[in-house]
């Protein structure tokens, strides 16, 4: 077992936060809205991808830095490129990213380990293609988040947690909401960034797969069930136990942002529509 990997009490509420690269701006809108309102009423969180960044910037009180993050930082082309990747380099540059936001946007981290509320990061083991749930530390959170972030193909590397090479959190757990239920929370809520009635795919060439992971075949075996492990959480979601009080913050059919989207207007407009759907919960109006 990880390091830090399961807390020693149990909470009754949690906050579940899905990643999807730039998606992830609408998660930056919800949680900066939590700010304004200083929306709080969690007693865990567990992100993935995006979604561990987003949560590690709220828990911090650093608003708006994630919205900055992936409205420019993530937009120059030193950090996404698909010809550099085409030529052997990271799509998502990951290490230049995060030597620039260290000095230039850092994390305040003290703030962040001080508080209450412990953040759940997920990543994905290399070598078993299992999720991990490693509970933040101020030692570990710099290369935990980024483990977190690291889309396999497009970062070529694995950044090592505890000695094991990990990935992608949202390979082996897209949306953590049963986790979260297994942990012993009962009032979760889940920040979704897709629309409601989104369902995953399966890959369409597993043989493409293989081929590409030979060298990583659990991995491989991850990524072919992945579709499978995302609409297993959906199906919780659309259907809580009985005894789960399941709240769903999830962008409008009118989110376009996609996985590499760079278009600062679209950008702005998912920030936007993530604000405007975090209000309603916190004014107490119904719906959500």
């Amino acid at each position: 077992m990880l390091a830090q990997e399961l807390q020693q009490h149990t909470p009754d509420s949690a906050l579940v936060v899905e990643g999807g690269a730039m998606r992830g701006i609408f998660a930056a809108g919800v949680l900066d809205a939590f700010l304004d309102y200083q929306y709080r009423p969690f007693d865990i969180c567990l992100g993935v991808s995006a979604g561990s960044t987003n949560l590690a910037a709220w828990l911090a009180g650093q608003r708006g830095r994630n919205r900055t993050v992936i409205t420019d930082y993530s937009c120059r082309p030193e950090f996404i490129s698909f010809r550099r990747f085409l030529r052997g380099g990271h799509w998502f540059d990951l290490d230049w990213l995060w030597d620039i936001t260290l000095r230039e946007i850092r994390l305040d981290t003290p703030t962040l380990i001080a508080q209450p509320i412990p953040l759940y990061v997920v990543t994905t083991a290399v070598e078993t293609g299992d999720a991990a749930y490693v509970q933040a530390t101020a030692e570990n959170l710099n290369e935990l988040l980024k483990a977190s972030c690291s889309i396999p193909l497009a970062y070529r590397n694995f950044p090592v947690i505890d000695g094991m090479p990990m990935t992608d959190g949202g390979v082996a757990d897209s949306i953590p909401v049963i986790k979260a239920y297994e942990m012993g929370a009962r009032k979760i809520t889940v920040v979704l960034s897709r629309p409601l009635g989104y369902q995953k795919s399966p890959v369409r060439h597993p043989w493409l797969i293989n081929a590409l992971f030979r060298d990583t075949p659990k991995l491989a075996e991850a990524m072919l069930r992945r579709a499978e492990r995302y609409n297993q959480a959906i199906a919780f979601i659309n259907q809580p136990p009985a005894d789960c009080e399941l709240t769903v913050i999830a962008p409008p059919p009118e989110f376009s942002v996609g996985r590499t989207t760079t278009d600062p207007d679209k950008l702005q407009a998912g920030y936007r529509l993530g604000m405007a759907a975090a209000t309603p919960l916190m004014s107490g109006a119904p719906g959500l």
